[in-house]
């Protein structure tokens, strides 16, 4: 399969996906408080919104670099692809769970541990896919042995506090997305190798 199919679809998914999370933003009812109190009173939505909007963007860009790197498809990186396209579309219905449960009094905390485990389960897949493709016995690659271990330790280190947000949700589900959001900053930033 040609590269650029693999890319036109992925785009297509992440596109999709990212766009479907402003759904949940609704605008306030009139009557109740005013304009800035309803607005206030959305911030979950906003803040979620705000997460995972950074993070899926910072996906497609890693997806992006990740497969130019790549001569090649083969039928393990199209599984691998698949399986990460899947964990990121349902981002925006996590994201929605979040925002919706973030100040109540039950349920809380399994939201949290669902949106914390749904951007555990989207790093771990891009993770196993950054080790597939950079893998030096598939040759699927041309880059160095230290840019491939570089490329790789950036990637496992999100792993650490995407597991630690999600074992922090029975907790407190604003420690879980305030990690959550600790990682897209740090992976917004540009990396230094």
């Amino acid at each position: 399969m040609p590269l650029t199919r693999l890319e036109a679809f992925s785009d297509g998914v992440i596109a999709i996906a990212i766009t479907l999370l402003v759904l949940d933003i609704h605008v306030p009812a009139t009557g109740h408080g005013g304009l800035g109190h309803g607005l206030g009173h959305e911030w979950p939505s906003f803040a979620a919104y705000a997460v995972s909007f950074i993070t899926i963007g910072i996906i497609w860009m890693n997806h992006h670099l990740a497969i130019g790197r790549v001569r090649q498809a083969d039928h393990g990186l199209l599984v691998i692809n698949l399986l990460l396209l899947m964990s990121i579309a349902v981002l925006p219905f996590t994201t929605s769970l979040m925002a919706a449960y973030l100040r109540e009094s039950s349920g809380e905390h399994l939201a949290a541990f669902v949106y914390g485990g749904s951007l555990l389960v989207m790093a771990c897949t891009f993770f196993t896919m950054q080790r597939y493709l950079l893998s030096p016995r598939r040759g699927l690659t041309d880059i160095d042995a230290a840019t491939r271990a570089f490329i790789l330790r950036r990637n496992a280190v999100g792993l650490i506090p995407y597991a630690l947000a999600t074992a922090l949700a029975p907790v407190s589900p604003y420690a879980t997305l305030g990690i959550c959001g600790a990682v897209a900053i740090y992976y917004a930033l540009p990396a230094r190798s």
